[in-house]
């Protein structure tokens, strides 16, 4: 896999942008490469919900199933999911890249809370990312 140039944050959303962008917003999708060297699986994901309430466990099990059903994804490890704190930031790209904000020193950064899931897996889409170690997301508009 070839190595890649890390993506530049330019800058992140203030509270009133991340609200505008996420007008229309059902959920957001960020793969990447696992960065862990014992990790069975080759990429991370992170899927953002646009909510801000708590799944019930049969609701929760029926999302993450449907989103592994649409997008080919098999053999997931590690896998968080609730509510946690998200941030987004400009890049070169289109869109704003989704940020989940697990550290304690990355909170001063303007967020929100969205349920996420959060998890390591292989996939049979994401191509760019498993072979080409890329970092890539996308939008998915109610």
């Amino acid at each position: 896999m070839q190595t890649q140039k890390a993506i530049q944050v330019e800058q992140h959303l203030d509270l009133n942008e991340i609200e505008h962008h996420l007008k229309g917003v059902e959920y957001s999708i960020l793969a990447q490469p696992s960065v862990r060297d014992d990790s069975p699986a080759s990429i991370h994901f992170t899927i953002f919900l646009n909510t801000q309430e708590p799944l019930p466990d049969e609701v929760k099990d029926a999302v993450f199933e449907k989103f592994c059903s649409q997008y080919g994804i098999r053999n997931v490890i590690d896998l968080i999911a609730g509510i946690d704190t998200v941030a987004f930031a400009k890049t070169g790209h289109d869109t704003p890249m989704p940020m989940h904000l697990y550290k304690k020193e990355h909170q001063k950064i303007a967020n929100i809370p969205m349920y996420i899931f959060d998890f390591e897996a292989d996939a049979d889409q994401f191509n760019e990312v498993r072979n080409k170690g890329l970092t890539g997301w996308s939008y998915s508009y109610a």
